[in-house]
């Protein structure tokens, strides 16, 4: 059935509790090119027994106006496990669409971009994997979900920035394999005695960020807490206040309720977290993550509509990455 996407008083209605929730992030004039697809996507999910998965990173008219489950990795790993809907439509990148796949192969799991890429998980490869463990016999590879699942199905436990350093320790080894980011790597060397093998792959957002540019914020502005992802620099996490995961970063700023906050990561997530937390300031530095804007309220309506484009894994190659991803589930944190 053909939808009109105009800004009709019936839409303005069904939408006005959802832009309750955002009118600090987007303004008033922006929300009649959004509510149109915001309604028609609540109302397809509907029809179609789907449920949306959110990336923190996504836009705050997706993120808070049409997403069911949202999170970081972790959360929307363990998320993508628990749903009884027929069809996921993954709002974010190709990897995370993949592991919603691995950890539900009889359902529909659809990208509404597959060209939502991420700059890590293009740094390795399986074959990369597999010259590494010529290298380091015996020694367990660790590998970031930021990855494949053809590099998953090379590796013996997945991991997120999050668990890093618990899915490390809990292989009782003395050295691992720790892929892709580098600099993840060593944020995870710094909080274990297990030595750490690494990859040098990064993200290219978290990459961009410098101590010099938060310092020179700190000079501008008082009461500034800086809040840094591990993908981060070493000397951008060596600066920063708190580092954690997009959740734990989400989590320190409601908890803490700093006066003012700059959260050195992918932009949308301040948003995100401005729009629970009004009374905080925050300080938004725009790195984008080109990938994750791919991700739009219209192609994920016209991926529902169609139910396309989905997201296949070869058999074979499933079966491996899903034990990877599972035993770091099983840890249960």
């Amino acid at each position: 059935m053909a939808v009109n996407f105009q800004y009709t008083p019936e839409v303005k209605q069904l939408t006005a509790s959802l832009y309750d929730r955002v009118e600090s992030v987007i303004p008033a004039i922006e929300w009649p090119v959004h509510a149109p697809y915001v309604a028609a996507i609540n109302s397809l999910k509907k029809a179609r027994n789907a449920v949306i998965l959110a990336h923190n990173y996504q836009t705050p008219e997706i993120f808070h106006c049409v997403a069911d489950l949202s999170g970081d990795s972790l959360a929307l790993a363990r998320q993508a496990v628990d749903t009884d809907a027929e069809v996921i439509v993954l709002a974010g990148v190709h990897f995370m669409a993949e592991t919603a796949k691995l950890l539900n192969p009889d359902k529909i799991v659809l990208i509404p971009d597959m060209r939502a890429g991420c700059s890590l998980a293009e740094s390795i490869t399986a074959a990369d994997i597999q010259e590494l463990r010529q290298a380091y016999p015996d020694t367990p590879v660790v590998t970031y979900v930021n990855t494949s699942a053809e590099v998953k199905a090379e590796s013996d436990i997945c991991c997120t920035s999050g668990n890093a350093v618990e899915v490390v320790e809990s292989l009782g080894a003395d050295k691992v394999i720790f892929l892709p980011d580098e600099y993840l790597a060593a944020y995870v060397a710094q909080q274990t005695e297990v030595e750490i093998i690494s990859w040098q792959g990064h993200c290219e957002v978290h990459e961009r960020f410098t101590a010099d540019e938060l310092n020179e914020y700190r000079k501008t502005y008082d009461q500034l807490s800086i809040i840094a992802h591990p993908e981060c620099p070493p000397d951008v996490l060596a600066v920063a206040d708190f580092v954690g995961s997009t959740a734990q970063m989400n989590n320190y700023v409601k908890t803490e309720r700093p006066p003012r906050v700059f959260m050195v990561t992918e932009c949308s997530m301040s948003d995100n977290v401005a729009a629970e937390i009004p009374d905080v300031e925050f300080i938004r530095p725009c790195n984008l993550c080109p990938h994750m804007k791919r991700i739009t309220l219209k192609n994920i309506y016209e991926s529902l509509e169609i139910l396309e484009p989905r997201v296949e894994i070869d058999p074979g190659i499933a079966t491996k990455a899903r034990r990877a991803v599972e035993r770091m589930l099983e840890l249960g944190s």
